[in-house]
């Protein structure tokens, strides 16, 4: 069975930064894309960052490029975000989630597991 389990989130100062990260297991994870996505209250969940299964391409969301990273470990099975700069419209429910291929990466209908979803809270 998969499990994607993400860490804790919680409130954030604006202006500072936040890594979460994402262990997999009951797969192959270096045989998977890993994206990150967050959905806001009252909104569409929204595609964040990619990474591919070597982690040699990245593929950027809209939101917040410039201020975030993925990275991953594929000897852990742990895929990072990294953001910076964090303003109060960053409040969501983040999630990572798992795919096989790196088509379509900002399409959430494409990817095959999901991460519980993390808060996150940003105070102004």
């Amino acid at each position: 069975q998969v499990h994607l389990v993400q860490s804790e989130g919680g409130l954030m100062q604006a202006g500072g930064s936040l890594r979460l990260s994402c262990t997999a297991s009951g797969l192959t994870f270096s045989l998977y894309f890993m994206g990150w996505f967050r959905q806001a209250p009252g909104k569409e969940r929204e595609f964040v960052l990619g990474i591919d299964h070597l982690g040699s391409s990245i593929y950027y969301g809209d939101s917040m490029k410039g201020r975030s990273t993925i990275s991953r470990d594929n000897a852990k099975n742990i895929v990072y975000l990294q953001i910076d700069s964090l303003k109060p419209e960053d409040a969501a429910v983040y999630y990572c989630a798992a795919k096989v291929g790196s088509l379509e990466p900002k399409d959430r209908n494409t990817y095959n597991f999901w991460g519980q979803g993390t808060w996150v809270t940003v105070s102004s």
